[in-house]
């Protein structure tokens, strides 16, 4: 992962400009991460993911308001207006689920306890960013708070989830139990479900990878034949981390846009201290209330720091609608500065830089002869993969 990033940065536009962005470069990436998130939950454990969904809200809430206080003050304390710190705010506070399931896979620690409790949280501060993103943006067009607006939002992904949760437990296994690999059957029934689901995920307003992840759901290995179950895993795994996700990774690098002025680079390094400090605690002190200890808390802290993609078109969003607001003259000053909008995205590429590494180094701490947490023989079979 790593090298994929520093191959897009150097590939890329911010040094030698051999890649350009381009729609197609975009589509690869929109379908890696999406591909990725459908592996990830035939992998994860809903009864699992259910289990721990006190602890996943609890994490997801610490992990998003305590950055988004942070971000609010660093940037009302680097000159930025009302409106622009609060979505600098919002821009920290993201966690990036597809970056952070990668990472995770790859260690094996999504099929434990910290893995389960780190998806549910990032899925939870998804549907928070997003509550908030819709809330920020009808107050900057309408300058009042549009409260019928945020309530629909809630109902829709209230719908959501609940009809997710009958279909997948009631109906669905009728129809996994009866595919066969004959003929690509299988996957072809599983390439249909996750873009159904990734459809209706749009439809009320979430990303499509928190769908894409839910179908994955829908054939988990308890519920269909061990062989079918292997080949669409092995299938899935071939095109998401054989193929498409290095070109995800890559394409992260394509937004840097650096200035080298003194004024940006402090502004940039406090945004980034400030954001990796604010998932840490916040999401730390959310285990911490569930008794885990202070490693397993930095486990699960680190793991929500990445942010990627999500914070970028977040990011982007915000500053399409401040241009098209300034153009009608409806607010006088943009609601999010290019310097600002700079600082964001180089701050996403340097907490997923260090998303693999800060989580290595708090996994092999927590999985010493002292301390062994319930995940630590996963993570060492994954060394030897």
């Amino acid at each position: 992962m790593l090298g994929q990033l520093l191959a897009g940065l150097i590939l890329g536009p911010p040094l030698l400009g051999i890649v350009a962005v381009s729609p197609s470069i975009e589509m690869l990436a929109e379908l890696g991460i999406f591909f990725v998130m459908f592996h990830t939950g035939m992998e994860m454990d809903p009864k699992e993911l259910l289990g721990h969904i006190r602890a996943s809200l609890t994490v997801a809430l610490g992990g998003f308001v305590l950055p988004f206080l942070l971000g609010y003050l660093t940037a009302l304390a680097f000159g930025g207006s009302h409106y622009q710190s609060l979505f600098v705010g919002l821009g920290v506070s993201i966690t990036a689920i597809a970056v952070q399931a990668i990472i995770l896979t790859s260690m094996r620690i999504n099929e434990g306890e910290l893995g389960h409790i780190i998806i549910g949280a990032a899925i939870a501060d998804d549907i928070l960013a997003l509550i908030a993103l819709s809330t920020l943006l009808g107050v900057a067009r309408t300058g009042t708070l549009q409260i019928l607006e945020v309530l629909l939002i809630l109902l829709k992904v209230v719908i959501f989830f609940g009809v997710t949760i009958i279909v997948g437990y009631l109906i669905m296994p009728r129809f996994t139990k009866r595919l066969t690999s004959q003929g690509g059957k299988a996957f072809t029934f599983a390439m249909a479900l996750a873009l159904l689901m990734a459809y209706f995920a749009e439809l009320a307003g979430l990303h499509l990878i928190i769908g894409a992840f839910l179908a994955g759901h829908f054939v988990r290995k308890e519920i269909m034949d061990q062989e079918v179950y292997k080949a669409l895993q092995d299938g899935f795994f071939g095109i998401s981390y054989g193929f498409l996700v290095p070109i995800f990774f890559a394409s992260l690098s394509f937004h840097l846009h650096i200035s080298w002025s003194w004024s940006f680079i402090f502004f940039v390094t406090v945004l980034i201290l400030v954001s990796i400090a604010g998932k840490l605690l916040g999401c730390g002190l959310g285990a911490a209330v569930f008794r885990y200890n202070i490693w397993e808390s930095s486990v699960i802290g680190f793991g929500m720091n990445g942010r990627g993609a999500v914070e970028l078109v977040v990011a982007s969003v915000i500053l399409k609608l401040s241009n098209e607001l300034m153009a009608s003259e409806v607010v006088v000053e943009p609601l999010l500065t290019q310097e600002q909008f700079s600082g964001l995205v180089l701050m996403g590429f340097v907490t997923t830089l260090m998303a693999p590494i800060s989580l290595k180094w708090a996994v092999t701490r927590t999985c010493l002869p002292v301390e062994k947490a319930a995940f630590c023989e996963l993570w060492d079979e994954s060394k030897g993969r």
